[in-house]
C-alpha cells in the first residue's frame, strides 16, 4: 500500500507501468518502494535541469501534450537537431506535462530557428500546447496563437479587461502584446 491512496493503487501504478513499458509507450520506469527512494528519484529529477546549464546554454519548453506523443516529438528533435545539441524530454506523464529541454554549447540563432517555430507547430499538430504548467510568461506570450484560437484570446483579453481594467495584474504574461488593456 502507498501511504496516503487507497488499496490496490500499487497494484494499479505497476500494472500501468508495466503495460506502458511493454507497449513500447515509455522506455523505463520504476515505483519507488519507500519514501528513500522517492526521493532519490526526485533527487535525479531535480537535478536535469542544473546538468543540462552546465553543459552550455538550454532552450526550455514546457509543453502539454497526448502522452503517446511526447517521446515522439523528443525523437524527432533529436533527429532534427542531431548532433548539435542534446535533447531531454522528462515531466509529467500522467498530465501530459513534457519539458523539452535542448542543449548546446552556447546560445545560436541558427539552432534556435531548427528549434522553433517548429516545436510549437508540432504542438499544435499534435493537439498539445505550448504551456503547461509553468504558464505563458513574457517570453511566449505571442506564441499563444499556436494553442488558442483568435477568438479564444479576444475573450480572455476581454475577460482581462472586465476584470483588470488598468492592466496591473501580471501584465503581458498571457496575452500577446498587440492586445493592449484599452482594446
Amino acid at each position: 500500500m502507498l501511504p496516503g491512496f487507497p488499496l490496490g493503487t500499487r497494484e494499479r501504478l505497476e500494472t500501468f507501468l508495466l503495460d506502458s513499458m511493454e507497449s513500447g509507450l515509455i522506455p523505463d520506469g520504476v515505483v519507488a518502494q519507500d519514501i528513500n527512494q522517492a526521493s532519490s528519484c526526485w533527487h535525479i529529477r531535480e537535478g536535469i535541469p542544473e546538468a543540462l546549464k552546465n553543459a552550455g546554454a538550454v532552450y526550455k519548453y514546457d509543453l502539454s501534450l497526448p502522452i503517446e506523443k511526447m517521446n515522439d516529438l523528443v525523437e524527432e528533435m533529436r533527429t532534427r537537431l542531431d548532433a548539435r545539441a542534446k535533447v531531454v524530454g522528462y515531466g509529467h506523464l500522467g498530465d501530459g506535462n513534457l519539458h523539452l529541454n535542448i542543449s548546446a554549447p552556447q546560445y545560436d540563432d541558427n539552432l534556435l530557428s531548427q528549434i522553433e517555430p517548429f516545436v510549437y507547430e508540432w504542438t499544435s499538430k499534435h493537439r498539445g500546447s505550448i504551456s503547461a504548467e509553468h504558464g505563458l510568461g513574457l517570453m511566449k506570450a505571442n506564441k499563444i496563437h499556436y494553442s488558442k484560437s483568435s477568438e479564444t484570446v479576444q475573450l480572455m483579453a476581454s475577460v482581462k479587461r472586465l476584470l483588470d481594467p488598468n492592466g496591473i495584474l501580471n501584465p503581458y504574461k498571457i496575452l500577446p502584446s498587440s492586445f493592449s488593456i484599452q482594446q
